[in-house]
């Protein structure tokens, strides 16, 4: 196994240290400066008080030795009072370094989201398929980031100044104690490394491990009706096995690891009990020191060790760490990569009257197939367009070019701008919320009354909907509360609240009846949106002026259709006389 697959380069590094640059420079660097300045003022603190307790502890128990009453009280009490003292420092030093830690985490994790949901960065992603895991790289390991780099700091800073503060204590005591405890740091650090380095790949690899499980788990409770109805525990059963003994394969091999490393690091440790009074009993024996400096060098000898043997105690921490490192690392490259222009590339301009094609040709990603060629083709204004692709690859590809997250191939787009032109795909949309955010889109919820909401559903028949949702402003799962028919329903509300120029349907048919469908295209009609529909072979040609057919090849035919959409009545019935709305709404 090579112990160092993972891939942690000088971009790596650079890339960290501006994270660091930028939060400093940003809204919340005076707040974080604060915070670590206090953390550094408490440290220096929290290290003066070690030292004053140890000479405080010699004293006490020297006096302990010469059964001396007034002496053992006096410095029984001043050690309370250190104790007390160094309590309270701790305490704060402990509640300054977890609000650091979440202030960071905070603003690390939306300036990574922000990035992420940038340009349709997420969707990039996604489709190049090139990095496992993206949302736990940012939600656990921010988080890990965050409180691991912050400890790391300031446990190599107090190191610093625990060994600037005990290296003359023990010095002062014995130079041969203070060469030792060098010396074994140093054995014992080198030793670890050697023994620990496959804990770095191995840890790596465990966090994606267990995300995949998770994602199978989510994977079973997003669908669970479809896998009741098909009987289909026994395959996940299989593949839920199958991740489960690849995580905890994966993990026996970390157990594994830390089994010999924990032989080295416990026996390191209990040596360090010790080793002090091997020294420095002989020199009171032979009546060099008195016996409470024997507990002194216990205390600065463990300091002091404690400090240089950062490796050894810290060491699988480390490892986590690094592999932490590794992913976010990987995170940011793939956002790099993914919005990197790519050639041949479609380019885009914006026409507020029309939807058309120059010259536009898409292709597989895979494997370079042509799945439309040279397509030539406007759609102004007013003008209902039917769209035949039988190759699904082909249907998807013209969809997603015309929302303009489809860089596979070349030629021009012209279309209108967002709020103009909206896409309704096969399966619809619908996002954790109350049904008002699931109707407006974001910051246009006061554009919109309640009386114009519920008009608009009760056009659509979905006064029952508004019932069972129990009103406007009631948080649900609506995959759960909604058939497909009554989400795809709840999506022309969408369109017809935001009554943009033009409209792409994907596949309308095949979640609702064809009343239902002429009734919705009826009522576009009306409103004066402009739809561009992909249908099937069987899809009624009434409501449209043209049909595109997009051969197997790439090729495609353009033909013109009587229009007889004009002259159709259906539009969706009326809800029953008197159905009154819920008070909530």
């Amino acid at each position: 196994m090579s112990p160092l697959r993972v891939p942690i380069s000088r971009a790596t590094w650079r890339r960290f240290a501006g994270m660091i640059r930028t939060l400093v420079a940003s809204e919340v660097g005076a707040k974080a400066k604060l915070f670590f300045v206090l953390l550094i003022l408490l440290l220096f603190g929290i290290n003066g008080l070690n030292v004053v307790s140890s000479y405080v502890g010699r004293d006490f128990m020297t006096s302990i030795e010469n059964r001396d009453m007034g002496r053992f009280v006096e410095y029984a009490l001043v050690y309370v009072g250190v104790f007390a003292v160094s309590t309270l420092v701790a305490v704060y030093y402990r509640f300054y370094e977890e609000r650091l830690g979440l202030l960071w985490r905070k603003w690390l994790t939306e300036r990574v989201l922000d990035r992420y949901l940038e340009d349709r960065t997420y969707f990039r992603m996604h489709a190049a398929g090139d990095l496992q895991n993206p949302d736990q790289r940012i939600s656990e390991d921010t988080r890990a980031l965050t409180a691991t780099t912050l400890s790391f700091f300031l446990m190599l800073l107090n190191a610093s100044l625990t060994v600037i503060a005990f290296s003359g204590v023990l010095w002062s005591i014995s130079p041969t104690l203070f060469l030792v405890a060098i010396l074994y740091a140093a054995t014992g650090s080198v030793m670890t490394w050697l023994l620990g380095r496959p804990l770095i790949r191995l840890n790596y690899d465990q966090l994606d491990k267990e995300a995949n499980f998770r994602a199978r788990l989510v994977h079973v409770r997003e669908n669970a009706e479809s896998i009741a109805l098909l009987r289909r525990e026994g395959r996940l059963r299989i593949r839920l096995h199958d991740r489960i003994d690849r995580l905890t394969a994966n993990f026996q091999r970390i157990i594994e690891v830390n089994r010999n490393l924990g032989f080295f690091t416990t026996g390191y440790n209990y040596l360090i009990q010790i080793i002090p009074a091997l020294i420095v009993a002989p020199m009171f024996i032979r009546g060099e020191t008195e016996f409470g400096v024997i507990t002194q060098s216990a205390m600065a000898f463990g300091h002091l060790l404690g400090a240089f043997s950062l490796i050894v105690t810290q060491f699988q921490s480390i490892s986590a760490y690094t592999a932490v490192i590794a992913r976010l690392g990987a995170l940011a490259e793939a956002m790099d990569r993914v919005v990197q222009p790519r050639t041949p590339t479609i380019t885009y301009g914006t026409d507020c009257e029309r939807v058309a094609f120059e010259g536009v040709s898409l292709h597989s990603p895979r494997s370079g197939r042509h799945l439309v060629t040279g397509l030539n083709l406007s759609v102004p204004k007013g003008t209902h367009v039917l769209i035949r692709v039988p190759d699904e690859s082909a249907k998807t590809a013209l969809f997603r070019a015309t929302a303009g997250i489809w860089d596979q191939g070349e030629g021009h787009v012209l279309r209108p701008n967002n709020d103009d032109l909206l896409f309704l795909p096969e399966r619809p949309y619908m996002p954790p919320g109350t049904l008002r955010e699931v109707l407006l889109r974001s910051g246009t919820e006061k554009r919109f009354s309640d009386e114009r909401i519920l008009r608009t559903l009760r056009t659509l028949n979905l006064v029952a909907v508004v019932y069972r949702a129990g009103g406007l402003d009631v948080e649900h799962n609506w995959g759960e509360l909604l058939s497909l028919g009554e989400q795809q329903l709840l999506a022309f509300s969408r369109v017809v609240l935001a009554d943009p120029s033009f409209v792409f349907l994907d596949h309308p048919s095949r979640a609702l009846s064809e009343c239902q469908v002429d009734g919705l295209l009826s009522l576009l009609r009306e409103r004066g949106i402009t739809y561009l529909t992909l249908g099937d072979e069987d899809e009624d040609e009434a409501w449209y002026d043209q049909r595109l057919d997009v051969a197997a090849d790439g090729s495609w035919t353009l033909t013109q259709l009587p229009n007889k959409g004009a002259a159709r009545s259906e539009t969706p019935d009326p809800p029953a006389a008197g159905l009154a709305v819920p008070s909530s709404v």
